[in-house]
């Protein structure tokens, strides 16, 4: 497998969004790039906000779409073309109503599992073949209350928790950048 070249972030923009469950993809972008003292800049030809960082020794460059979470893929792919980065060099990172808060897991390829931006980003590329990295929001307990919770703000354990499991996924960054997806997942994967 290929080493990271690209972390996307999903989540919708702007002040109001901010604090939502749907924003964790943003939330780990943020946390990622406080812990190597960058900022974000806004690249219009990206439909984003973007920054390199060098991690492990690698050049990455993270990426937060400003299309909004329905058009996700318009920003992937602009960034995989401008950088010349392919899919499999690629991680996503977002929220997941299947895991609960405090999980974090790796994955790579597969569907979207009625996630939006993934569903996205999939019909833009034509496939998944990517890398994931899924975090917990939870779920409802009602497919009718799924969007209100997606677009909501995590209850204060909640958030609690998936603030613990994005402090895992940053322990183990190094490691996935490097492509050490194995090793990390199986680490990960272990520690909630």
């Amino acid at each position: 497998m290929s080493d990271i070249r690209l972390i996307v972030g999903l989540g919708n923009p702007g002040a109001e969004h901010a604090g939502n469950r749907h924003n964790a993809g943003f939330w780990l972008l943020d946390a990622l790039a406080e812990k190597y003292a960058a900022r974000f800049g806004a690249d219009a030809r990206l439909h984003g906000e973007s920054v390199k960082l060098s991690i492990a020794g690698q050049p990455v460059w993270l990426l937060k779409p400003r299309t909004f979470m329905n058009r996700s893929g318009q920003a992937v792919v602009a960034a995989q073309n401008y950088f010349r980065i392919s899919a499999e060099q690629t991680l996503v990172v977002h929220d997941d109503l299947d895991l609960p808060p405090g999980a974090a897991r790796l994955k790579f390829d597969g569907g979207h599992g009625g996630q939006n931006g993934l569903r996205d980003i999939i019909a833009e590329l034509g496939h998944g073949r990517f890398h994931r990295l899924r975090i917990g929001i939870g779920h409802p307990g009602d497919k009718d209350r799924v969007t209100s919770w997606v677009l909501g703000r995590p209850g204060k354990e909640d958030e609690l928790r998936m603030r613990a499991a994005l402090s895992d996924a940053l322990a183990v960054m190094e490691s996935v950048v490097g492509g050490e997806f194995e090793s990390a997942m199986r680490w990960l994967h272990a520690s909630r």
